[in-house]
């Protein structure tokens, strides 16, 4: 079965979560292919689809949900699972008593919904203050906390990633791809 692990990623966290899912269906023995979202051109010959991205401002960045909108009436007709990634933090539980994965799904989840995808998970992701800022909404926050630095400093600030959790969903994946067996 050849599997599309396709991703779009600004700092590199969501790249390393694809790289992972794709990793693990390859160890279960799927023919996998990882492409960012916008070198992921010629879809039609694959049998199955984990599309993931990050998130800003509860949305997918616009590469990969290009890539899902372009494709739609195809993605509708085969297995796809979609991710993203983007909260920070090491709770399990916001200060309001929200599940902060739950409340990071970002609004492509919802529009996605009829493809009728087998699974969507958010996962934790990264970050780094002295990354460069990547895109305008970046540049302006990077000026805005220039001005009030506590703003940055507010953030938490590492590598938030549950490898285990981003392994389990993917062996999850690897599990529903593979053939059955019929013994007689």
């Amino acid at each position: 079965m050849k599997v599309l692990v396709a991703y779009a990623s600004r700092h590199g966290a969501t790249k390393g979560i694809a790289e992972r899912i794709a990793m693990t269906l390859e160890r279960n023995g799927l023919d996998v292919t990882l492409r960012q979202a916008e070198d992921a051109e010629r879809i039609e010959d694959f049998d199955a689809f984990v599309i993931g991205s990050a998130a800003y401002a509860f949305h997918w960045l616009k590469p990969a949900s290009e890539l899902v909108r372009k494709h739609r009436s195809l993605l509708s007709t085969r297995p796809l699972w979609l991710f993203s990634s983007g909260p920070v933090g090491e709770t399990s539980v916001g200060g309001e008593g929200k599940d902060p994965l739950e409340d990071a799904r970002p609004k492509e989840f919802t529009d996605f919904a009829p493809l009728h995808p087998r699974g969507v998970q958010v996962f934790y992701g990264a970050y780094d203050p002295d990354a460069p800022a990547v895109g305008f909404a970046e540049g302006m926050f990077e000026r805005f906390a220039t001005m009030i630095p506590s703003i940055k400093e507010a953030l938490p600030t590492g590598d938030f990633r549950d490898w285990p959790a981003i392994e389990a969903w993917a062996e999850a994946i690897a599990s529903e791809l593979q053939p059955v067996t019929v013994r007689g």
